[in-house]
């Protein structure tokens, strides 16, 4: 991971000394954003995070204390009222001086216990939501629950604090060694794991391009298919992530704020396909949002999945991100 300056962050989630935090953050993006925060918050090495077991949060989290609780899907009520059985007895167990979450339906579960045991808690809303909070931070904000930040200037407030966006430290650039695009180049196809949604569109979108071939790879996670050329799994260890981004000539994601920022890191400008509710691909159309953000900022190359092309993939394969200096 890319470590990043203090001066890039509020400086309310910096402290001068060290303090033992409860991190709390469903898998995906909201994972990503704040491990990406929480190097320049000078964390206690006791610090504690609390997310889903999958390979991402066992690669990103390698080496930290890590707590696991079951998956939580999007609004799922009863999975909310699980976990916060388990956040009673973190809390009961140890002694924390802050908890700070990025959501999703995990901070639900735990910072209420926070705000009965007295403990501070801050909570920073995801790059994602563009026009304004999701629900868990309309519920979080209503409720005092916790001290509440934005990543977009267009609508923070007294209640909603300015908190500089993690997609503002990359930028555009076009590879050194400028080259005609391949006739038969190497695809790396990555969807996230969010459960239950499948991305059909997109993968048959792919398919009509008549680029994807033997030397594809397809990371679907619940996009479950069997007649797709090259090779198909589910989910990816992070190793074998940063080798397919390293080793492709193009790289296609999904709208996933997770996906996206571990693909910037990366050096890759990728296609990014937001996901639509209406084709039942995700529980609301927050995607659109962070696509449009993507595209504004020229870090990515994005399209529909209907109006997805051969020549989107074909520009994107020369370009690259690289990081914004402080």
């Amino acid at each position: 991971m890319t470590t990043t300056s203090v001066g890039q962050f509020d400086k309310r989630l910096h402290s001068e000394t060290r303090q033992k935090y409860l991190f709390v953050a469903s898998t995906g993006g909201h994972l990503a954003q704040l491990v990406r925060m929480s190097a320049a918050m000078n964390p206690a090495e006791d610090s504690l995070w609390v997310t889903f077991e999958s390979p991402q949060s066992e690669s990103l989290l390698a080496g930290r204390r890590v707590r696991y609780v079951p998956y939580i899907a999007s609004r799922d009520l009863r999975g909310v009222v699980r976990a916060s059985k388990s956040a009673r007895q973190i809390l009961k167990d140890e002694a924390f001086d802050c908890v700070i979450s990025t959501g999703a339906a995990l901070a639900l579960a735990v910072m209420p216990v926070a705000k009965i045991r007295r403990i501070p808690a801050r909570y920073v809303e995801s790059v994602s939501r563009v026009q304004g909070p999701s629900l868990t931070g309309r519920v979080i904000a209503a409720l005092r629950l916790a001290e509440t930040h934005t990543q977009h200037s267009n609508w923070a407030s007294r209640r909603w604090i300015k908190h500089p966006s993690v997609l503002s430290q990359f930028s555009q650039a076009t590879k050194t060694s400028y080259s005609e695009p391949v006739k038969k180049p190497s695809v790396f196809v990555t969807l996230g794991t969010i459960r239950p949604y499948r991305f059909d569109s997109l993968v048959d979108a792919l398919l009509s391009t008549g680029l994807c071939n033997e030397l594809t790879t397809w990371q679907l996670g619940h996009t479950n298919r069997s007649d797709l050329p090259g090779t198909v799994v589910d989910q990816i260890s992070a190793e074998d992530f940063s080798r397919l981004c390293k080793e492709s000539d193009i790289v296609v994601t999904h709208s996933g704020v997770g996906t996206i920022l571990n693909l910037l890191e990366a050096g890759i400008h990728p296609v990014v396909v937001p996901r639509r509710k209406s084709r039942g691909e995700h529980v609301d159309d927050h995607q659109l949002q962070i696509a449009a953000l993507v595209a504004e900022l020229g870090i990515a190359t994005v399209a529909e999945a209907d109006a997805l092309k051969a020549e989107h993939l074909l520009t994107a394969s020369q370009l690259k991100t690289v990081p914004v200096r402080p």
